[in-house]
Protein backbone atom coordinates (compact mmCIF):
# COMPACT_ATOMS: atom_id res chain seq x y z
CA UNK A 1 0.00 0.00 0.00
CA UNK A 2 2.60 2.42 0.77
CA UNK A 3 4.81 1.89 -2.56
CA UNK A 4 1.24 2.05 -4.35
CA UNK A 5 0.83 5.96 -2.67
CA UNK A 6 4.21 6.76 -3.22
CA UNK A 7 4.20 6.18 -6.82
CA UNK A 8 0.91 7.88 -7.36
CA UNK A 9 2.49 10.79 -5.48
CA UNK A 10 5.80 11.12 -7.34
CA UNK A 11 4.57 9.32 -10.82
CA UNK A 12 4.64 12.00 -13.64
CA UNK A 13 1.43 14.21 -14.14
CA UNK A 14 0.21 13.73 -17.54
CA UNK A 15 0.33 16.42 -19.83
CA UNK A 16 -2.94 18.33 -20.25
CA UNK A 17 -3.97 19.04 -23.48
CA UNK A 18 -7.52 20.48 -23.51
CA UNK A 19 -8.46 23.43 -25.30
CA UNK A 20 -7.76 26.08 -23.29
CA UNK A 21 -6.68 29.80 -25.06
CA UNK A 22 -6.53 32.22 -21.93
CA UNK A 23 -3.61 34.27 -21.16
CA UNK A 24 -3.22 32.64 -17.95
CA UNK A 25 -2.78 29.04 -18.74
CA UNK A 26 0.40 27.32 -19.36
CA UNK A 27 -0.12 24.07 -20.60
CA UNK A 28 -0.07 23.21 -24.52
CA UNK A 29 -3.26 24.67 -25.86
CA UNK A 30 -3.23 27.75 -23.48
CA UNK A 31 -2.29 30.71 -24.83
CA UNK A 32 0.58 32.38 -21.92
CA UNK A 33 3.48 32.82 -24.44
CA UNK A 34 1.29 34.55 -26.81
CA UNK A 35 -0.27 37.35 -24.91
CA UNK A 36 3.10 38.01 -22.64
CA UNK A 37 4.59 38.43 -26.53
CA UNK A 38 1.93 40.85 -27.99
CA UNK A 39 2.91 44.06 -25.99
CA UNK A 40 6.36 43.42 -27.56
CA UNK A 41 4.91 42.97 -30.54
CA UNK A 42 3.43 45.86 -31.07
CA UNK A 43 5.13 47.82 -28.49
CA UNK A 44 1.72 48.71 -27.24
CA UNK A 45 0.11 47.90 -23.91
CA UNK A 46 -2.68 45.00 -23.83
CA UNK A 47 -6.05 45.68 -22.07
CA UNK A 48 -7.66 42.40 -21.32
CA UNK A 49 -11.10 42.37 -21.88
CA UNK A 50 -12.62 40.16 -18.80
CA UNK A 51 -16.69 41.09 -19.46
CA UNK A 52 -19.26 40.18 -22.56
CA UNK A 53 -17.89 42.05 -26.08
CA UNK A 54 -21.66 43.78 -26.16
CA UNK A 55 -20.64 45.14 -22.58
CA UNK A 56 -17.43 46.18 -23.53
CA UNK A 57 -18.13 47.92 -26.75
CA UNK A 58 -21.18 49.46 -25.39
CA UNK A 59 -19.43 51.18 -22.19
CA UNK A 60 -16.39 52.04 -24.08
CA UNK A 61 -14.94 54.93 -26.51
CA UNK A 62 -11.85 53.99 -28.92
CA UNK A 63 -9.14 55.50 -30.96
CA UNK A 64 -9.31 54.18 -34.92
CA UNK A 65 -7.34 50.93 -35.94
CA UNK A 66 -7.98 50.00 -32.70
CA UNK A 67 -7.50 45.47 -32.66
CA UNK A 68 -10.06 43.31 -30.60
CA UNK A 69 -8.11 39.59 -30.75
CA UNK A 70 -10.85 36.66 -30.29
CA UNK A 71 -9.27 33.07 -30.13
CA UNK A 72 -11.22 30.37 -29.22
CA UNK A 73 -12.10 26.76 -30.43
CA UNK A 74 -15.30 28.19 -31.71
CA UNK A 75 -17.67 31.53 -31.50
CA UNK A 76 -21.41 32.34 -31.99
CA UNK A 77 -22.17 35.67 -31.69
CA UNK A 78 -25.50 36.22 -31.05
CA UNK A 79 -27.21 39.27 -32.60
CA UNK A 80 -26.34 42.18 -30.37
CA UNK A 81 -22.60 41.20 -29.88
CA UNK A 82 -22.85 40.61 -34.04
CA UNK A 83 -23.95 44.54 -34.44
CA UNK A 84 -21.83 46.24 -32.06
CA UNK A 85 -18.63 44.09 -33.81
CA UNK A 86 -20.05 45.36 -36.86
CA UNK A 87 -19.68 48.74 -35.48
CA UNK A 88 -16.78 49.06 -34.59
CA UNK A 89 -15.20 47.53 -37.28
CA UNK A 90 -17.28 50.12 -39.44
CA UNK A 91 -15.45 52.56 -37.64
CA UNK A 92 -12.03 51.06 -39.23
CA UNK A 93 -11.39 49.01 -36.52
CA UNK A 94 -9.73 45.37 -36.97
CA UNK A 95 -10.89 42.31 -35.33
CA UNK A 96 -8.92 38.82 -35.52
CA UNK A 97 -11.13 35.85 -34.90
CA UNK A 98 -9.56 32.96 -34.70
CA UNK A 99 -11.59 29.55 -34.29
CA UNK A 100 -12.52 26.01 -35.98
CA UNK A 101 -15.84 27.45 -36.27
CA UNK A 102 -17.53 30.88 -36.39
CA UNK A 103 -21.61 30.59 -36.28
CA UNK A 104 -24.55 32.57 -35.04
CA UNK A 105 -25.70 36.45 -36.71
CA UNK A 106 -21.93 37.66 -37.00
CA UNK A 107 -21.17 34.65 -39.61
CA UNK A 108 -24.60 34.74 -41.18
CA UNK A 109 -23.78 38.77 -42.04
CA UNK A 110 -20.05 37.72 -43.24
CA UNK A 111 -21.75 34.86 -45.42
CA UNK A 112 -18.93 32.46 -43.78
CA UNK A 113 -19.38 29.39 -42.90
CA UNK A 114 -16.37 26.80 -42.22
CA UNK A 115 -15.77 22.48 -41.79
CA UNK A 116 -14.10 20.63 -39.16
CA UNK A 117 -11.96 17.72 -40.43
CA UNK A 118 -12.36 15.49 -37.04
CA UNK A 119 -10.67 12.80 -38.56
CA UNK A 120 -7.87 14.25 -39.51
CA UNK A 121 -6.32 14.36 -35.58
CA UNK A 122 -3.68 12.67 -35.94
CA UNK A 123 -2.49 13.52 -39.25
CA UNK A 124 0.17 16.26 -40.07
CA UNK A 125 -1.19 19.53 -41.92
CA UNK A 126 1.24 22.14 -43.25
CA UNK A 127 0.02 25.77 -43.36
CA UNK A 128 1.38 28.68 -45.23
CA UNK A 129 0.46 32.53 -46.31
CA UNK A 130 -0.44 33.84 -49.58
CA UNK A 131 1.55 36.83 -48.98
CA UNK A 132 5.74 35.93 -50.11
CA UNK A 133 7.11 38.34 -48.85
CA UNK A 134 5.90 37.00 -45.06
CA UNK A 135 5.91 33.19 -46.12
CA UNK A 136 9.43 33.35 -46.33
CA UNK A 137 10.06 29.97 -44.16
CA UNK A 138 7.82 28.27 -46.33
CA UNK A 139 4.80 25.78 -44.77
CA UNK A 140 5.12 25.69 -40.88
CA UNK A 141 4.00 21.90 -39.83
CA UNK A 142 1.29 20.89 -37.20
CA UNK A 143 -0.27 17.30 -35.92
CA UNK A 144 -0.33 17.59 -32.05
CA UNK A 145 -3.53 18.41 -30.53
CA UNK A 146 -5.16 20.04 -34.23
CA UNK A 147 -8.76 19.48 -35.15
CA UNK A 148 -7.75 21.33 -38.64
CA UNK A 149 -10.73 23.40 -40.52
CA UNK A 150 -11.34 25.30 -43.65
CA UNK A 151 -13.78 28.22 -44.82
CA UNK A 152 -15.72 26.59 -46.95
CA UNK A 153 -18.19 29.62 -47.56
CA UNK A 154 -16.54 33.30 -47.74
CA UNK A 155 -18.23 36.06 -49.49
CA UNK A 156 -16.09 36.75 -52.59
CA UNK A 157 -16.99 40.69 -53.53
CA UNK A 158 -15.55 41.52 -49.91
CA UNK A 159 -13.19 39.05 -49.08
CA UNK A 160 -9.20 38.51 -49.69
CA UNK A 161 -7.84 34.83 -49.04
CA UNK A 162 -4.69 35.43 -46.70
CA UNK A 163 -3.67 31.63 -45.74
CA UNK A 164 -3.89 28.15 -46.73
CA UNK A 165 -3.34 24.58 -45.31
CA UNK A 166 -3.15 21.23 -46.89
CA UNK A 167 -2.40 17.61 -45.68
CA UNK A 168 1.11 16.18 -46.25
CA UNK A 169 -0.44 13.97 -48.73
CA UNK A 170 -2.42 15.78 -50.59
CA UNK A 171 -1.52 19.16 -53.16
CA UNK A 172 -5.14 20.69 -52.09
CA UNK A 173 -4.91 23.95 -50.68
CA UNK A 174 -7.33 24.62 -48.52
CA UNK A 175 -8.42 28.34 -47.48
CA UNK A 176 -7.69 29.11 -43.73
CA UNK A 177 -7.36 32.66 -43.30
CA UNK A 178 -9.51 35.72 -45.00
CA UNK A 179 -9.74 39.11 -44.74
CA UNK A 180 -13.63 40.46 -44.64
CA UNK A 181 -13.57 44.33 -45.25
CA UNK A 182 -16.71 46.45 -43.74
CA UNK A 183 -16.76 49.90 -43.50
CA UNK A 184 -13.38 51.50 -42.58
CA UNK A 185 -11.95 48.32 -41.31
CA UNK A 186 -12.09 44.48 -41.62
CA UNK A 187 -12.16 41.23 -40.48
CA UNK A 188 -9.63 38.89 -40.02
CA UNK A 189 -11.25 35.12 -39.63
CA UNK A 190 -8.76 32.36 -39.05
CA UNK A 191 -9.76 28.60 -38.66
CA UNK A 192 -6.31 26.98 -36.79
CA UNK A 193 -6.08 28.44 -33.51
CA UNK A 194 -3.85 26.11 -32.14
CA UNK A 195 -0.94 27.87 -34.01
CA UNK A 196 -1.28 30.57 -31.11
CA UNK A 197 -0.96 28.46 -28.16
CA UNK A 198 2.14 27.60 -25.82
CA UNK A 199 2.98 24.55 -27.92
CA UNK A 200 2.90 25.66 -31.42
CA UNK A 201 4.59 29.38 -30.48
CA UNK A 202 7.62 27.50 -28.81
CA UNK A 203 8.22 24.89 -31.69
CA UNK A 204 7.88 27.57 -34.72
CA UNK A 205 9.25 30.35 -32.66
CA UNK A 206 5.97 32.10 -32.94
CA UNK A 207 7.19 32.63 -36.66
CA UNK A 208 3.75 32.15 -37.95
CA UNK A 209 1.59 33.36 -35.11
CA UNK A 210 3.62 36.51 -35.36
CA UNK A 211 3.20 36.85 -39.00
CA UNK A 212 -0.77 36.53 -38.94
CA UNK A 213 -0.68 39.24 -36.19
CA UNK A 214 1.64 41.40 -38.52
CA UNK A 215 -1.95 42.34 -40.68
CA UNK A 216 -2.87 44.23 -37.90
CA UNK A 217 -1.47 47.70 -36.99
CA UNK A 218 -3.26 48.83 -34.13
CA UNK A 219 -3.24 52.28 -32.11
CA UNK A 220 -4.85 49.82 -29.28
CA UNK A 221 -4.83 46.30 -28.18
CA UNK A 222 -7.83 44.13 -26.55
CA UNK A 223 -7.40 40.83 -25.88
CA UNK A 224 -10.64 38.88 -25.44
CA UNK A 225 -10.80 36.59 -22.50
CA UNK A 226 -14.19 36.37 -21.49
CA UNK A 227 -15.64 33.82 -24.79
CA UNK A 228 -12.64 30.59 -23.73
CA UNK A 229 -13.05 27.51 -23.49
CA UNK A 230 -10.95 27.06 -20.41
CA UNK A 231 -12.50 30.57 -18.80
CA UNK A 232 -12.35 29.68 -15.08
CA UNK A 233 -16.35 30.05 -14.06
CA UNK A 234 -16.95 30.39 -10.37
CA UNK A 235 -20.11 28.65 -9.22
CA UNK A 236 -19.71 29.50 -5.99
CA UNK A 237 -22.98 31.19 -4.49
CA UNK A 238 -20.59 33.99 -3.37
CA UNK A 239 -20.11 34.48 -7.45
CA UNK A 240 -22.02 38.17 -7.48
CA UNK A 241 -20.37 39.41 -4.17
CA UNK A 242 -16.89 38.22 -5.60
CA UNK A 243 -17.65 40.23 -8.69
CA UNK A 244 -18.90 43.37 -7.40
CA UNK A 245 -15.38 45.51 -5.96
CA UNK A 246 -17.20 47.05 -2.91
CA UNK A 247 -18.86 43.66 -2.01
CA UNK A 248 -15.41 42.17 -2.42
CA UNK A 249 -13.75 44.32 0.09
CA UNK A 250 -16.21 44.34 2.72
CA UNK A 251 -16.21 40.26 2.67
CA UNK A 252 -12.41 40.42 3.08
CA UNK A 253 -12.93 43.23 6.06
CA UNK A 254 -15.61 41.31 7.51
CA UNK A 255 -13.26 37.61 7.08
CA UNK A 256 -10.15 39.90 8.63
CA UNK A 257 -12.20 41.60 12.03
CA UNK A 258 -13.48 37.75 12.29
CA UNK A 259 -9.77 36.72 12.30
CA UNK A 260 -8.77 39.47 14.59
CA UNK A 261 -11.67 38.53 17.36
CA UNK A 262 -10.49 34.80 17.11
CA UNK A 263 -6.83 35.72 17.74
CA UNK A 264 -7.72 37.96 20.54
CA UNK A 265 -10.83 36.59 22.22
CA UNK A 266 -9.20 33.05 21.73
CA UNK A 267 -7.45 33.14 24.69
CA UNK A 268 -8.64 31.21 27.79
CA UNK A 269 -10.45 32.91 30.45
CA UNK A 270 -10.88 32.16 34.16
CA UNK A 271 -14.69 31.58 34.07
CA UNK A 272 -16.64 33.75 35.85
CA UNK A 273 -16.88 33.03 39.85
CA UNK A 274 -20.49 32.70 40.90
CA UNK A 275 -21.70 34.21 44.19
CA UNK A 276 -21.97 32.02 46.78
CA UNK A 277 -24.11 33.27 49.56
CA UNK A 278 -23.72 32.55 53.23
CA UNK A 279 -25.08 29.95 55.11
CA UNK A 280 -28.06 32.31 57.33
CA UNK A 281 -27.91 32.19 60.44
CA UNK A 282 -31.39 30.52 61.50
CA UNK A 283 -30.78 30.40 65.11
CA UNK A 284 -31.78 34.27 65.74
CA UNK A 285 -34.51 33.62 63.78
CA UNK A 286 -35.60 30.28 65.75
CA UNK A 287 -35.28 32.28 68.64
CA UNK A 288 -37.38 34.82 67.88
CA UNK A 289 -39.74 32.42 66.71
CA UNK A 290 -39.99 30.49 69.75
CA UNK A 291 -40.59 33.79 72.06
CA UNK A 292 -43.50 34.69 70.14
CA UNK A 293 -45.19 31.32 70.85
CA UNK A 294 -44.09 31.61 74.05
CA UNK A 295 -45.29 35.21 74.45
CA UNK A 296 -48.32 34.01 72.69
CA UNK A 297 -48.96 31.50 75.85
CA UNK A 298 -47.95 33.83 78.24
CA UNK A 299 -45.57 31.14 79.26
CA UNK A 300 -42.94 34.11 81.40
CA UNK A 301 -41.44 31.30 83.76
CA UNK A 302 -40.35 29.29 80.76
CA UNK A 303 -38.57 32.46 78.24
CA UNK A 304 -37.03 33.61 81.96
CA UNK A 305 -35.25 30.14 82.56
CA UNK A 306 -34.10 29.65 79.03
CA UNK A 307 -32.64 33.59 79.11
CA UNK A 308 -31.06 32.89 82.31
CA UNK A 309 -29.77 30.13 80.98
CA UNK A 310 -28.29 31.20 78.04
CA UNK A 311 -26.81 33.92 79.73
CA UNK A 312 -24.85 31.75 81.98
CA UNK A 313 -23.50 29.67 78.95
CA UNK A 314 -22.15 32.91 77.52
CA UNK A 315 -20.34 33.23 81.15
CA UNK A 316 -19.32 29.77 80.98
CA UNK A 317 -17.89 30.11 77.37
CA UNK A 318 -16.26 33.14 77.33
CA UNK A 319 -14.79 33.48 81.16
CA UNK A 320 -15.05 29.86 81.92
CA UNK A 321 -16.31 30.03 85.98
CA UNK A 322 -18.40 27.77 86.65
CA UNK A 323 -21.81 28.90 87.33
CA UNK A 324 -23.26 26.00 89.84
CA UNK A 325 -22.67 28.05 93.00
CA UNK A 326 -23.74 31.94 92.40
CA UNK A 327 -21.47 32.88 95.46
CA UNK A 328 -20.02 36.29 96.09
CA UNK A 329 -16.66 34.80 95.00
CA UNK A 330 -18.16 33.77 91.49
CA UNK A 331 -19.49 37.85 91.61
CA UNK A 332 -16.23 39.41 92.06
CA UNK A 333 -14.45 36.75 89.86
CA UNK A 334 -17.71 37.49 86.98
CA UNK A 335 -17.21 41.45 87.63
CA UNK A 336 -13.42 41.03 87.49
CA UNK A 337 -13.15 39.15 84.22
CA UNK A 338 -16.34 41.24 82.35
CA UNK A 339 -15.11 44.63 83.76
CA UNK A 340 -18.37 45.84 85.35
CA UNK A 341 -18.43 46.82 88.57
CA UNK A 342 -19.39 44.70 91.47
CA UNK A 343 -22.18 46.42 92.89
CA UNK A 344 -23.74 45.97 89.01
CA UNK A 345 -22.88 42.34 88.82
CA UNK A 346 -24.22 41.56 92.26
CA UNK A 347 -27.13 43.17 91.31
CA UNK A 348 -27.84 41.29 87.90
CA UNK A 349 -26.81 37.84 89.88
CA UNK A 350 -29.15 38.40 92.75
CA UNK A 351 -31.79 39.24 90.91
CA UNK A 352 -31.47 35.71 88.83
CA UNK A 353 -31.59 33.82 92.39
CA UNK A 354 -34.91 35.64 93.37
CA UNK A 355 -36.46 34.98 90.02
CA UNK A 356 -34.91 31.20 90.06
CA UNK A 357 -36.97 31.25 93.96
CA UNK A 358 -40.02 32.42 92.12
CA UNK A 359 -42.33 29.70 91.19
CA UNK A 360 -44.69 32.90 89.29
CA UNK A 361 -43.04 35.19 87.19
CA UNK A 362 -44.86 38.22 85.31
CA UNK A 363 -44.34 39.76 82.27
CA UNK A 364 -42.33 42.82 84.36
CA UNK A 365 -39.99 40.07 86.19
CA UNK A 366 -38.71 39.07 81.99
CA UNK A 367 -38.80 42.89 81.18
CA UNK A 368 -36.77 43.88 83.76
CA UNK A 369 -34.44 40.49 83.42
CA UNK A 370 -33.88 41.04 79.48
CA UNK A 371 -32.86 44.95 80.52
CA UNK A 372 -30.24 44.13 82.89
CA UNK A 373 -28.72 41.56 80.98
CA UNK A 374 -28.70 44.03 77.99
CA UNK A 375 -27.31 46.26 80.36
CA UNK A 376 -24.27 44.14 81.72
CA UNK A 377 -20.97 44.30 79.69
CA UNK A 378 -20.09 40.80 78.35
Amino acid sequence: MLSVIFIEVFRPKPVNWQSSYTSTDKIPLGCFILYEELESLYDLPVRKVMEDPYEFLVKNNFKEKSAYIFINTHFSFDKRQSEKLLEFVEDGNTILISAHKLEGALADTLDISSVIQYSFQSEEIQTSLYNKKLSKDSLWKLKKGVYPSYLSKVDTLESSALGFYHYSDSSENLMNFVSVRRGKGEFLIHTLPEAFTNYYMLKHDGNYASQVLSYLAPSEVYWDEYLKAGKVVITSPMRYVLSQEALIWAYYLLLSGLLIFVIFRGKREQRIIPVVKPLENSSVEFAKTLSVLYLEHGDFSNIIAKKINFFLENIRSKFYLNTENLSQDFIKNLASKSGNTEEKTSELIEYIIHLKGKSIHSEEDLIELNRKIEEFNL
